[in-house]
């Protein structure tokens, strides 16, 4: 068996691991990344992120074409099959693959595939899928081993119209109609996509209404264009059990109803992946959903082992993933740390959303007084122009100071749009209030420019 020695071991090659390794090695550290997948990326590259926002990115494409009067000129609305628009997302991967390779390349990072588990708190065993077995000794570890979907065990995983959103990307057929069980992130993303296709979605939610941790208009924005593209959403709903047959599947809630659709998908809860990983033998636990304890500097209950990204729980963004992984090496190296908060959320539904800061029910129940600015796309000339009407900015902030308390986005290139107000509330002092968007000159005709308006809709309400 092979021994290696190295200043930092990183376990995880997606967006936590890879920024983990890359920092550490190029303040001088040698470092070692184990990746369970025969490729980098992790489940951000192959499962995660990247797959599911092509595809949906090819989905929206897909919409525009059947429903713009300008193509109509050039053909009649395409029926698209879902492997076929599954090929554009694997193009992506691939590139993002060989993008990742090189970093760690040309950052003399070593790579190993395999299974990581922990001989003593100073040693990792890393186990290919072909028996090769290889040691590493290290002086700090990284944990960025992600996480997977939450599978019950009373649900047959392995029949053929039975999907988690990990096996969802193998799909082979178009189904007409599908049951998503599950109506957070992914489950309202995956809503967006297949109702985009065609496919008649039910969309079980086990609360009383649609993403709770947003803004209460962005979510029910959400669910009227969820249901204006024929998805059916059921609120207050839990399984009691599935059954799958050879024409589709079956699924029996516990009010009495009984859903019947060509396959299922499950959507419901992430485990984080910590049960390979011998953590018995250095005397470290996760909680009952495989997730981490670490504190304000990203350390587990040993200080030279650290944990990022999916791993320790929320906010489970590989935006968030990215930075966290960076700096908890960053600490690890003694060199300039912060944590990683007032994160801007962004969700990937047909149309997006996004926000940052605190929403109305937030600032409701904590007393403090605010006013709205708001402004529809669909009266500002670039939405008219590129058609992408529907959706909404709305800015939130003190009557008084005029500080800018949260931003809500509903709508074409919402998490693209929000990063202007996330870097002007970050601010201080006037510059972080509604008067920098008032005072701006910002290019016209662009989505930027609802910033200007939501802006003085606001400032009006109040002078």
């Amino acid at each position: 068996m092979a021994v290696y020695n190295y200043d930092v071991v990183v376990i995880g090659s997606g967006p936590a691991g890879e920024s983990a390794a890359l920092n550490a090695a190029k303040h001088g550290k040698r470092v070692a990344v184990i990746e369970a997948q025969s490729s980098v990326g992790g489940n951000c590259t192959h499962k995660g992120t990247i797959p599911s926002k092509a595809l949906r990115h090819a989905v929206k494409q897909i919409i525009e074409f059947n429903t713009n009067k300008l193509f109509r000129e050039v053909g009649e609305p395409r029926w698209f099959s879902f492997s076929r628009v599954l090929e554009h997302s694997r193009r992506v991967v691939d590139q993002q693959v060989e993008m990742r390779t090189n970093f760690y390349a040309h950052n003399r990072v070593d790579l190993f595939f395999g299974t990581a588990r922990f001989q003593d708190e100073s040693t990792i065993v890393v186990r290919d899928n072909h028996d090769g077995v290889e040691e590493l000794k290290t002086q700090q570890v990284v944990i960025a081993t992600g996480s997977r979907p939450y599978r019950p065990a009373d649900i047959d995983f392995r029949h053929p119209r039975i999907y988690c959103s990990d096996t969802i990307l193998d799909l082979s057929h178009s189904p007409r109609t599908l049951i998503i069980y599950g109506a957070g992130v992914i489950g309202s993303e995956y809503a967006s996509i297949f109702s985009g296709l065609g496919v008649k979605v039910d969309l079980v939610d086990t609360r009383e209404r649609l993403l709770s941790f947003l803004d209460d208009e962005i979510s029910d924005a959400l669910s009227y264009h969820l249901r204006n593209n024929g998805v059916l959403v059921r609120h207050n709903e839990e399984y009691e059990r599935v059954e799958g047959d050879e024409g589709g599947v079956t699924v029996y809630l516990k009010s009495g109803k009984k859903l019947r659709a060509d396959a299922f998908m499950w959507a419901n809860g992430r485990t984080g992946n910590t049960d390979q990983l011998g953590l018995e033998n250095i005397g470290l636990s996760a909680n009952s959903r495989g997730q981490l304890q670490v504190d304000e500097h990203y350390r587990t209950e040993l200080p030279h082992i650290y944990a990022a990204g999916d791993v320790i729980g929320w906010p489970s963004l590989a935006s968030a993933a990215y930075d966290q992984g960076r700096f908890a090496s960053a600490d690890l190296l003694n060199d300039d740390f912060q944590f990683v908060d007032d994160i801007p959320t962004g969700i990937y539904t047909i149309p997006e959303i996004s926000s940052v800061g605190k929403n109305e029910r937030e600032l409701t129940n904590a007393c403090v007084p605010y006013e709205v600015g708001q402004v529809f796309f669909k009266d500002t000339a670039r939405a008219q122009i590129t058609n992408d009407r529907v959706g909404m900015l709305k800015i939130l902030f003190h009557p008084e100071t005029l500080a800018i308390l949260g931003i809500h986005c509903f709508g074409d290139q919402a998490s693209e749009i929000i990063h202007i107000g996330q870097a002007i509330m970050r601010q201080k002092g006037e510059a972080n209030t509604l008067k920098y968007f008032l005072n701006t000159t910002f290019n016209y005709p662009t989505m930027a420019e609802a910033y200007r308006v939501a802006a003085q809709n606001g400032y009006n309400r109040i002078f």
